[in-house]
C-alpha cells in the first residue's frame, strides 16, 4: 500500500477482537465463479533484454464479477512457460502497491529463482484492473505530484488550506473521470479477477507469490477461495486488521525509526559525508535542510514535501543510502543543491506510470473500508503521531487524504483467518518499515499451519529474491515440494540480515545487483 500497511499495535489484542466481515458480494459462492465466457488466454512473445523469455497476453473480465454478462475489462498479463516435465501449474505474482504493475515481476522471479524451481511453474505476472496496461488504466489528475508542492506539515492555517484543496480536486477528479468504475476499484475485485485468471489458464488451483499489499491480496484470495491455494508465499506482510487509516498512521513510527537507522549510518561513515559523528545531530541538520528547503526550493524542484518524499526510498531499501547521504552532505557542507535534485529526480519525481499507480492506490484503499470523513479526527491523530515520528506522519496523512473526500460508498475489510489452506509461508525483517513486523506474526497466528521466516535485523522491504541466501533457501525449498518450517512458537527460522552498505567510491550501484533490480520493481510507496 505504497507499501503504507501494518500495525504496529498488540497484535493479539487486535486478533482477538476482530471482527469476521466479507463484503456481502464478496462470497465464494456461485457469483464468484467465473463466468463461462471468460476465454481462452493466447500468449505472444514480448521477451525483452533482460527477460527474453516473456510472454504477454490479455484476459477480459466483468467490471462487475456479479453481472457477468454486463461491462467487461481487460487484464494484461505475461508468464514466463515451465519447461521441465515436472509441472506444478501457474505461480502468480504481485509487487504490492496497490498500484503496482506485475508484468515484469514474472520474468525477475522467474530468473531469480534456481533453474530447477522456476522450470517447474507457470510463473504469471499481472497487471490489476486499472493499472498499467489492463484497460482502462486510471490516471485521475495528471501532474498531481507536480512540484513544488505545499509544505506537508500545515503550520499555518494557509497551508492546511492548500493541503486540502489537493485532496478534495484529486478525489472530486477521479470521481467524475472514473464514475461508472469506480466501485469496482478494490482488493475484493481484483482477488475474483485472479480467480478468472486461474479459470482461463486451466488450472484447477494457482500458487501465488505476493510482497507488500500483495500479501493482503494473496490472504483475501486464500480466503475467498481456499481449495483452489497450492501454494502461498507473503512477504513483507501487510497487518489485515488494521486496513487502512490507523495503519498508515501505526507505519509512521517504523518509518520515523527507519530514517534515524540510516542518521546512525551517516554518522558511522563521518569520514566520507562530515555531517558529524552524533545520530542526533545529524538528524538535527536534515530537519534544518528541509526548513531550508520549505523556505527556498531547491532549483524550484525541491521543497519540503518533496524532500521527504526524495528520503523515504531509503525507509524500503538500504541500498539507496549511499546515494541520499551524498546528496545530504552535498547540500549541507556544500551548499549544492545538484545531487538533491538528482536524487529527486531519480527517487521521487511521478511520471505518469506514477500517476496510474496512485489513482489505483487510493481507488482500493479508499474504497476497502471506510476513513474518517470528519476533517478534526484526521488533524487530531496526525498531529498526535508527529509529536512522535515527523519523518513522514504528514507526508502520509496528505497521501491518503482523498480518502476523507472519496466519491465511493466503502466495503468491510475481510477477515482472512484461514484453516483450510494448505500450509502457507511467510517472510519478514523484524525492523520493516513500511509493513512492521507485527503484520507478518498476526498474518502468521490468522493463517493456520503457516510458517513465518524472519530476517532478523533487517529493515529492508521485500527480502525474498534480493541476495539473502538463508531466506531464498526457504522459498527454494518450498516452491520445489511444499516444505514449510516449523517451531511451535511466533518464529519457525530466522536468518540473519545481510550486512548495510558502504558509502560509494565509483559511479557503480551499491548494494546486491539483484536487491536494486528487486526494489525497482516493487517501487516505493508500493
Amino acid at each position: 500500500m505504497k507499501s503504507r500497511a501494518a500495525a504496529l499495535c498488540g497484535a493479539a489484542a487486535v486478533v482477538a477482537a476482530m471482527v469476521v466481515a466479507v463484503p456481502a458480494d464478496a462470497s465464494a459462492g456461485p457469483a464468484a465463479v467465473p463466468s463461462a465466457r471468460t476465454a481462452k488466454v493466447i500468449w505472444k512473445k514480448c521477451g525483452t533484454t533482460a527477460y527474453p523469455r516473456l510472454q504477454c497476453a490479455s484476459l477480459k473480465v466483468p467490471l462487475d464479477h456479479n453481472r457477468p454478462d454486463g461491462r467487461r475489462i481487460t487484464l494484461a498479463l505475461s508468464r514466463v512457460a515451465h519447461t521441465a516435465k515436472t509441472y506444478q501449474g501457474p505461480l502468480l505474482v504481485n509487487p504490492g502497491g496497490p498500484g503496482g504493475s506485475g508484468l515484469t515481476l514474472a520474468g525477475y522471479v522467474a530468473s531469480s529463482l534456481p533453474r530447477s524451481v522456476a522450470a517447474q511453474y507457470d510463473v504469471i505476472g499481472f497487471d490489476p484492473r486499472g493499472v498499467g496496461r489492463s484497460e482502462p488504466a486510471l490516471d485521475c489528475e495528471p501532474g498531481h505530484f507536480d512540484a513544488v508542492r505545499p509544505d506537508s506539515v500545515p503550520l499555518t492555517h494557509a497551508l492546511e488550506e492548500a493541503n486540502l484543496k489537493r485532496a478534495r480536486s484529486f478525489a472530486a477528479a477521479c470521481g467524475t473521470k472514473y464514475k461508472g468504475v469506480l466501485p469496482y476499484i478494490d482488493t475484493v475485485s481484483a482477488v475474483r479477477d485472479m480467480d478468472s485468471i486461474r479459470h482461463a489458464l486451466g488450472a484447477e488451483r494457482i500458487s501465488y507469490f505476493g510482497y507488500s499489499y500483495g500479501t493482503y491480496l494473496g490472504a483475501v484470495y486464500a480466503r475467498l477461495f481456499p481449495d483452489r491455494v497450492r501454494r502461498l508465499v507473503l512477504d513483507s506482510v501487510v497487518d489485515p486488521t488494521g486496513t487502512w487509516y490507523d495503519d498508515n498512521m501505526q507505519q509512521d513510527h517504523a518509518f520515523n525509526d527507519r530514517h534515524r537507522a540510516f542518521m546512525a549510518w551517516v554518522a558511522k561513515y563521518h569520514a566520507t559525508y562530515k555531517l558529524g559523528t552524533d545520530p542526533a545531530k545529524v538528524e538535527a541538520k536534515w530537519y534544518r535542510m528541509r526548513a531550508a528547503l520549505a523556505r527556498k526550493p531547491a532549483q524550484k524542484k525541491v521543497g519540503a514535501s518533496e524532500l521527504e518524499d526524495t528520503f523515504m526510498p531509503g525507509g524500503y531499501y538500504n541500498g539507496y543510502w549511499p546515494h541520499l547521504a551524498k546528496a545530504f552532505a552535498a547540500y549541507v557542507n556544500d551548499r549544492n543543491a545538484a545531487p538533491l535534485v538528482e536524487a529527486y529526480e531519480h527517487f521521487a519525481a511521478v511520471d505518469a506510470s506514477g500517476d496510474n499507480g496512485y489513482s489505483v492506490y487510493t481507488s482500493v484503499q479508499c474504497r476497502d473500508a471506510s476513513w474518517p470523513r470528519d476533517w478534526n479526527q484526521w488533524r487530531e491523530d496526525n498531529w498526535a503521531v508527529y509529536d512522535k515520528a515527523p519523518f513522514m506522519a504528514w507526508n502520509n496523512a496528505w497521501y491518503n487524504a482523498p480518502c476523507a473526500f472519496w466519491p465511493t460508498d466503502t466495503l468491510e475489510p475481510v477477515d482472512v483467518s484461514n484453516d483450510e489452506l494448505p500450509a502457507a509461508l511467510l517472510f519478514q525483517a523484524t525492523n520493516d518499515a513500511a509493513t512492521p513486523y507485527e503484520g507478518g506474526v498476526t498474518v502468521h497466528r490468522l493463517l493456520a499451519g503457516s510458517g513465518l521466516v524472519v530476517e532478523q535485523g533487517g529493515g529492508n522491504h521485500g527480502i525474498t529474491l534480493s541476495g539473502n541466501a538463508c531466506l531464498d533457501k526457504y522459498l527454494a525449498a518450498y516452491l520445489k515440494d511444499g516444505t514449510v518450517p516449523h517451531s511451535g512458537g511466533e518464529v519457525d527460522a530466522v536468518c540473519e540480515k545481510r550486512p548495510d552498505p558502504k558509502p560509494r567510491t565509483t559511479k557503480a550501484a551499491s548494494g546486491s545487483s539483484r536487491g536494486s533490480a528487486l526494489h525497482g520493481l516493487l517501487g516505493f510507496r508500493g
